[in-house]
């Protein structure tokens, strides 16, 4: 790209120079000796004269007089350099990618309008870059491409490849050079590439192939097609190296010359195809030298572009038959009655037992029987293509033409636009075994007319096919081809038939029928049951239900199968085709019921992702089984759930929620029930229960606490508030509270009459209310309570109930905003605080800082006992 942006630079600046009068002196150079070469390659471009530039060195004496113009001339020299050096020094600055790779590593980046050669991955083992803008080829453009097999580079606009351009593709097997502008070949680009196997050079503007020999070190070359319009100069050495091919293809419509055995060293060769458009009319003598060089007993060759319009045209055909040429093919011709006759007359006795002839115009009316004398007996097949007749309502019946018609096994008049062949004419066909007339002009009642009404007189034809053609009665076929004896193959294909009749009767010998791209909507049992192969593709089919026993290959591409057709109607069906149908899924089942199935290609189908059809396609099919997909697993897409879509099935991993959902749910119940056990236990073991219903409680007191605060001295109907355990209720009935509400007859007589009053006990037994909440009861009473009294006891600790009480009053008794007193704390049997449990903190520090009354089992030391504790009990009185 740098050469060539700098040559055409310096070419725009000289231009300015000479037509401008922009400069008027040479353009010097600044550095130490400039060199033109080491910038430009100058293989297409003429050499830059002395008086353009001048190649001097700087010894340290300053700069070079330049006249008046010399700072302009210096601004503008360093603007071409720095040019230059940008186009040097940044190669990829305006290289583009492509990502257009498939998972075979095939990157189509055609016509894509890129202009460099594009990045694209360095594991790609196909590149197509035709039909771009692109150039040149630069060195690095491709270094990265080791594993290249395939270069495509057709159709862009090269006229310039670096001589290492190719270097890295050591493992590249096809390139395609064709349809640029390359004016020179160089063998340089080829010298690595040394297990290139195809080369296209068509169309490019060199007029030879150039020396050294270009294809020198191409030993494994098989594939080689070289020439076009400038194409002029062949010699001896130009395709030193080649060896031997399978294919070669010369376009040299315009050859001027061609020295003697060119191209006669070939050999094995395998096909031929030569354009000589000019040499067949100005210099027969080139055009057999070359088909001399190039004609063998075992090659086809195929001739273009070719004009027979004087005698002499045919020398060159007469050298092609002198060599004992077999197989003749002609491409893109006109031509004559006359010259019909004399390529008649060239052929004569020659061993041509194929005879092929793709587009071709007739000048003439069929006059041909001036060579009715000749001997063409070795032909055995004869092929026409788009054939067009110019005057076709003077055109003559083929009726003289017994010497041709008599002799051909195969024959096929392909998109001519016949519109009928007369019985008469068929009739000739003695020999003949196969015939087609596919995408013709022929009309039901025209094809009667061509196979004589169905009388058989075809009766060694084993293949028809009339494929393409505006028939629309498929039980007249049947009936006009049920005496053919011998036929085996029918091709109805791309016709009219919309309806197929019940009962049809058809020859006992066929065993191929191709009825597909017909407009069918049903299948009945007119179909032979000894059919092997059937194609009833791209119709408008729903379901298949017939029986037959003797089916290898059924194709029922391009309809609306939901489902695979039942195996059991084809036991011994091997090949299955039902691509680009409506198929959602299909399993081991519907494979199993097709006894000896091995082929299958259901890709391009709306496949539904269930999780059976995914681990039957994943395990059974793409795993190795039985059957195998001959169509590649990639056609097998996901179109639904929706997520999935357009992933490839043998790709998708589907969760164990989605494919074992009664697992899932059964395993989820088990795991969920475990872990609220688990939790409960927890919840129990952590007393996460007992907190709860403590902050509940806790809310309760706080809300109780915005009540207005009760006076002091306000006068309560308790003294106390007792908490006890239901087991220790006994010592409550019988010591505490006949000793505190009952006051003894010393009491009495002490004097003090605070004293000997008796007090009043709150027991929840008595005087809670019923039916209401107990937290309300609770709190009720200790409200109404001037002390609290608990009697502990291990009872106490481990009672349910006691625990209960203690739960909902416990934030609320401790809560130092309450303003209650501390509470009195009564221990029947000894309890330290270890003993109380740690979820009732307050409880155990008040343990540990307050004094509480130890019941004696002296009973001595009890008159004591019941005097401290009437004591507390009325302390604020005292």
């Amino acid at each position: 790209m740098s050469s060539a942006f700098g040559l055409n630079l310096l070419h725009s600046l000289l231009s300015l120079r000479e037509h401008a009068g922009f400069f008027s002196l040479p353009l010097f150079t600044l550095g130490c000796s400039f060199n033109p070469s080491s910038y430009f390659l100058c293989d297409t471009h003429p050499p830059l004269s002395s008086q353009h530039i001048a190649v001097t060195s700087c010894q340290g004496s300053g700069f070079y007089k330049m006249g008046q113009h010399g700072p302009l001339y210096f601004t503008s020299f360093l603007f071409f350099t720095s040019l230059i050096w940008a186009q040097q020094f940044s190669p990829n600055e305006n290289k583009s990618s492509c990502t257009r790779c498939d998972l075979q590593l095939v990157c189509n980046c055609s016509y894509g309008g890129f202009i460099f050669v594009p990045m694209v991955t360095e594991r790609a083992l196909t590149l197509d870059l035709s039909f771009n803008n692109i150039t040149v080829v630069k060195s690095s453009d491709l270094a990265d491409h080791a594993l290249l097999r395939v270069l495509s580079l057709r159709g862009n606009k090269l006229s310039e490849i670096h001589l290492s351009a190719f270097d890295p593709l050591w493992s590249l097997e096809e390139l395609d050079l064709s349809d640029n502008e390359l004016a020179v070949l160089s063998n340089k680009w080829f010298s690595k590439l040394a297990v290139l196997q195809k080369l296209n050079l068509l169309n490019n503007p060199y007029s030879c192939l150039g020396s050294p020999p270009v294809f020198q070190g191409l030993l494994r070359l098989r594939t080689l097609a070289f020439g076009g319009f400038a194409l002029t100069e062949l010699k001896n050495g130009d395709l030193s190296g080649v060896t031997q091919l399978d294919e070669l293809t010369v376009h040299a419509n315009n050859l001027k010359s061609y020295e003697s055995e060119t191209l006669a060293d070939i050999w094995p060769l395998g096909r031929v195809s030569l354009s000589l458009r000019e040499a067949f009319v100005t210099d027969i003598a080139l055009a057999s030298a070359v088909l001399r060089d190039l004609s063998h007993p075992e090659t086809p060759v195929t001739l273009q572009d070719i004009q027979f319009n004087t005698n002499l045209s045919f020398q060159p055909i007469k050298e092609m038959c002198d060599r004992r040429v077999r197989y003749m093919t002609f491409h893109n011709v006109s031509v004559s009655d006359n010259g019909i006759v004399n390529l008649l007359v060239a052929m004569d006795g020659a061993p041509v037992t194929l005879l092929s002839v793709h587009g071709i115009t007739l000048m003439g009316h069929g006059r041909w029987e001036k060579a009715s004398w000749t001997d063409h007996k070795s032909i055995d097949e004869f092929f026409l293509q788009n054939a067009v007749v110019l005057d076709v309502f003077q055109f003559v019946s083929l009726l003289e033409l017994r010497f041709l018609l008599q002799y051909p096994r195969k024959v096929s008049v392909i998109n001519s636009k016949v519109f009928v062949m007369p019985c008469n004419t068929s009739r000739l066909l003695t020999n003949l075994q196969y015939l087609d007339l596919s995408d013709n002009l022929l009309t039901d009642m025209t094809v009667t007319e061509t196979l004589c009404d169905g009388d058989g007189s075809m009766k060694d034809l084993r293949v028809l096919n009339i494929s393409g053609n505006a028939l629309k009665s498929l039980s007249l076929m049947s009936n006009l081809v049920k005496r053919l004896s011998k036929l085996t193959l029918l091709d109805i294909s791309r016709t009219g038939y919309s309806s197929m009749p019940q009962h049809c009767t058809w020859p006992v010998t066929l065993r191929l029928l191709n009825i597909s791209m017909a407009k069918l909507s049903t299948v009945t049992s007119c179909l032979p049951r000894s059919l092997e192969v059937l194609d009833v593709s791209s119709n408008d089919l729903k379901e298949f239900t017939l029986d037959l026993p003797a089916l290898r290959e059924l194709h029922l591409s391009g309809n609306k199968f939901l489902r695979l057709p039942p195996g059991r109607l084809f036991p011994n069906l091997e090949t299955l085709t039902i691509q680009s149908n409506t198929l959602n899924m299909f399993g081991h089942l519907d494979l199993q019921s097709f006894r000896r199935l091995r082929n299958l290609q259901a890709g391009e189908n709306k496949f539904v992702c269930s999780c059976e059809f995914v681990a039957f396609f994943q395990s059974s099919i793409k795993g190795g089984g039985d059957v195998h997909l001959t169509d590649g697993e990639q056609r097998y897409v996901c179109d639904s759930p929706l997520y999935l879509q357009g992933a490839p099935v043998g790709g998708v991993r589907l969760s164990v929620f989605e494919c074992q959902r009664v697992l899932f749910v059964s395993l989820s119940c088990g795991v969920a029930l475990f872990v609220g056990v688990v939790l409960c236990v927890l919840l129990w073991r952590l007393h996460i229960v007992w907190y709860l219903r403590m902050m509940c409680a806790w809310l309760k007191a706080k809300h109780s606490s915005h009540r207005p605060c009760r006076p002091k001295d306000a006068l309560l109907p308790f003294d106390a508030f007792v908490s006890y355990s239901e087991r220790d209720a006994c010592w409550v009935e019988n010591f505490l509270v006949p000793e505190l509400e009952n006051p003894r007859e010393t009491d009495e007589a002490s004097g003090n009459p605070k004293s000997s009053r008796p007090l009043n006990l709150c027991l929840h037994k008595r005087d809670f209310l019923p039916g209401q909440w107990i937290v309300d009861n609770i709190m009720s009473a200790m409200e109404r309570s001037r002390q609290t009294v608990f009697v502990l006891s291990e009872n106490f600790v481990q009672s349910d109930w006691c625990r209960y009480e203690l739960d909902f009053s416990h934030f609320w008794l401790f809560d130092g905003k309450a303003g209650r007193e501390a509470a009195i704390l009564i221990l029947l049997e000894p309890l330290s605080k270890d003993d109380v449990p740690k979820r009732f903190y307050k409880l155990r520090k008040l343990m540990g800082s307050t004094t509480y009354l130890e019941w004696p089992q002296d009973e001595e030391r009890r008159g004591e006992f019941w005097r401290s504790l009437r004591c507390a009990l009325r302390g604020d009185e005292d």
